[in-house]
């Protein structure tokens, strides 16, 4: 028999054992919480004899969900088919379809993706009278995905506009909400709120929910909004039984509408709340503990805690300065092959971590460039290619033939001859008689229209053929399981010919054949429930779910989405003010805090090394600028690192092994004398010949060509080069 507490410490079996009333873990990183939830769940079933169907588990990825379900089962016999485990939006979706009803949600919708939103945002602020070449469409979709996440409808939202802008994103919000009801689609934010609506509206519903989920726990408790917080207080009102785990020090997703607060606060709403404080780190050295928790310690919206760990003191943080983002990344590139080479690791143990997408451009070319592997998370996801979107599109089609989105999509692909302009006309006949498009095909083909239709007899030939094709899929899916079904779409569509003679064609027909072993594991529901929740599964899926920890490359990643993941080494680059922090934070002591929290997260991911890197000069929007090393950088004390990068020394002042940011560079006098053709020496690019010389002020700019690495700018003050005699060949 499984000892449910086997291996558990001291704090870890606390919170397991705590069953009755509200219960918050404050969990620091590597602490073992994905451990101790899952044997919580475990200890509730086995020991209590609680039935899985009476618990409810929400975790921040589907990834999560799916590695806690097998988990459990290898702790835990017999089946977890009744345990409700999965994100805020999978669960809230399994709710709506079930019982959405009750407030005019029909159980066929489909959940509109951020790029059927931006679409769609943008048609509605055309039908209001707007250009939204005007009004960017992404602003007004924040702007309303905020209002949503304050629970606030279309009027409630107008009421409260005290600006033009705000004035204009009231206006598209409304006539959004009426576009998505008439496509029958919700968006990620709808299946939040209206989950609310729903069970503030139906107090019976509401306490059946509540009589069933006996115990409710929570997963990374401080990347909750004010809605999900909601949610879980209505939910959890009957029996208190609230376990919520988070660690303040990892809260880094406020753009999401994330409430700091709502972890912080949680012993105020709670005051019977007992707290357990999971301390030891399981994953890092000393050394890179000490350093995160300098790092933390300057911030003021926090619960102290002293985090401590039986691992190996390890290496010193190493701070790196380099000249731009290009030795950055050679930097980079050098030092895995020498990790590799020396310490035996791999390259997956590897991650490069950067805080904006733009940074990855220069690494991935290096990368590239020298042929070393890597995976970039968050490059085009996998379900936004366009032949996979097609054929998702058909399907949604096929499970709510008023997704106008998708009919648009789809309609003239593979191509009918139907243009942009029969598809404005067939767009303004359907709003003209007041029905969707999908209707307004329909009575064409009946013959049964009051309105004159306004397209040539060839093009009314082509609508009406491609209705009865689809109308055979929509009967067909009643019979048929979802891997079937959407092999019959292909065949009849001939979607597998007109693929081929894409660009690229049989990588894109390889991703349609992905596609269709992700359907596979729906083959076994019942139709059309297969269909359903096949694209229910892809509707929800986020940019790490797929993400493999123990491929074959480096990983190159945001340090937002770096969150919950560990490497045994972690780079992070451009580590300098205006980039980390964000130069839109500088401002604002809230906004600080969570760019030291997302530094904090950066470096928490380590096991063995970490490397904080920064570049002299950089090329950001356009032009090159110098830039200061981050702040947080002074956080951490000297004796925590080396290298030859910048941190705070006896005098509490940044200072550098290379110069002093507050003292004037070397004067020219000083300067190695150098012209075009010299041939000169770097210790890390090796031999090499000057191509130009330039003044830069007090210094002086080369370009050299190095040998194997290619065109390098330097600054002579900082590039420490020796000048060499050429090599003669006498053969």
């Amino acid at each position: 028999m499984i000892d449910i507490l086997a291996g558990l410490n001291l704090a870890q079996k606390e919170a397991v054992e705590v069953i009755s009333g509200p219960l918050l873990i404050l969990a620091g990183p590597g602490s073992g919480k994905t451990r101790v939830i899952i044997q919580r769940i475990g200890y509730l079933i086995k020991v209590c004899g609680v039935s899985p169907y009476r618990i409810m588990a929400v975790t921040f990825t589907n990834k999560a969900a799916r590695e806690m379900k097998e988990r459990l089962l290898g702790l835990v016999s017999g089946s977890m088919v009744d345990l409700t485990m999965g994100t805020f939006h999978a669960i809230c979706a399994r709710i709506m379809r079930r019982d959405g009803k009750a407030i005019s949600v029909d159980s066929n919708f489909v959940i509109y993706d951020d790029n059927d939103q931006i679409g769609l945002i943008k048609n509605a602020i055309k039908q209001i009278g707007l250009d939204p070449k005007q009004y960017a469409p992404r602003a007004i979709a924040s702007a309303i995905s905020a209002a949503k996440n304050a629970m606030l409808t279309p009027q409630e939202y107008s009421q409260h506009s005290g600006s033009y802008f705000e004035e204009v994103v009231g206006r598209v919000y409304e006539r959004y909400q009426q576009l998505l009801k008439g496509n029958n689609a919700l968006d990620f934010d709808d299946l939040l709120m209206k989950t609310v609506q729903l069970f503030k509206t139906n107090p019976e519903m509401l306490s059946r929910y509540q009589s069933r989920y006996q115990h409710i726990l929570v997963d990374e408790f401080q990347d909750t909004n004010l809605v999900q917080y909601e949610l879980v207080k209505l939910l959890a009102g009957k029996f208190r039984n609230i376990c919520v785990v988070g660690d303040p020090d990892q809260s880094i997703y406020s753009w999401r509408s994330a409430d700091l607060r709502n972890i912080l606060n949680f012993e105020k709403d709670y005051p019977d709340a007992k707290v357990v404080v999971l301390e030891q780190n399981y994953r890092s050295t000393k050394m890179i503990l000490d350093t995160a928790s300098s790092l933390i310690s300057a911030n003021q919206q926090r619960k102290h805690r002293e985090l401590w760990t039986d691992n190996e003191a390890g290496e010193l943080t190493t701070v790196v300065e380099t000249y731009n983002e290009q030795e950055e990344a050679q930097f980079v590139l050098n030092e895995i092959e020498r990790l590799v080479e020396q310490d035996h690791l791999s390259l997956a143990d590897c991650a490069v971590m950067y805080r904006t997408n733009v940074q990855s451009r220069v690494l991935e070319e290096a990368f590239l460039r020298y042929g070393v592997p890597y995976k970039l998370v968050a490059s085009m996801r996998f379900y936004e290619r366009r032949e996979v979107k097609d054929i998702i599109a058909y399907l949604r089609l096929i499970q709510n033939p008023y997704d106008n989105v998708s009919l648009l999509r789809v309609i003239n692909v593979p191509g009918r001859g139907i243009g942009q302009r029969s598809l404005i006309q067939l767009n303004d006949w359907a709003k003209l008689m007041g029905v969707s498009q999908y209707e307004s095909l329909r009575l064409l083909y009946e013959d049964k229209v009051d309105n004159k239709p306004p397209f040539a007899p060839r093009i009314i030939k082509v609508l009406t053929s491609f209705l009865q094709m689809f109308n055979g899929f929509v009967t067909r899916s009643r019979e048929l399981d979802v891997v079937s079904l959407l092999d019959l779409l292909i065949e009849d569509t001939g979607y597998h010919d007109y693929v081929l003679k894409q660009d690229n064609g049989e990588e894109r027909w390889e991703n349609i054949l992905e596609l269709r072993t992700v359907a596979q594991q729906f083959q076994d529901l019942v139709p059309p429930d297969g269909l359903a929740a096949f694209l229910e599964e892809i509707a929800l899926v986020s940019n790490i779910d797929g993400l493999d920890e123990n491929g074959g490359g480096v990983t190159l990643i945001t340090l937002h989405q770096a969150k919950g993941l560990e490497f045994p080494v972690v780079f992070i680059v451009g580590v300098e003010e205006g980039i980390l922090p964000h130069y839109r934070s500088l401002d604002d002591q809230s906004q600080m805090e969570e760019e030291r929290r997302l530094c904090y997260v950066g470096i928490t991911r380590a096991k063995q090394r970490v490397y904080l890197i920064h570049a002299f000069r950089r090329n950001r929007m356009g032009s090159s600028v110098l830039n200061k090393p981050s702040r947080f950088l002074g956080d951490i004390p000297r004796h925590l690192v080396t290298g030859n990068g910048l941190w705070r020394g006896e005098d509490n002042q940044i200072t550098s092994n290379l110069r002093r940011w507050d003292e004037p560079q070397m004067s020219k006098t000083m300067l190695l004398e150098l012209t075009a053709g010299d041939h000169v020496h770097h210790t890390q690019f090796g031999d090499g010949t000057i191509v130009s010389c330039q003044s830069a002020g007090d210094d002086e700019e080369v370009v050299v060509a190095f040998k194997g690495t290619g065109i390098k700018k330097l600054l002579l003050s900082f590039a420490k080069l020796e000048k060499v005699e050429p090599v003669v060949n006498n053969d």
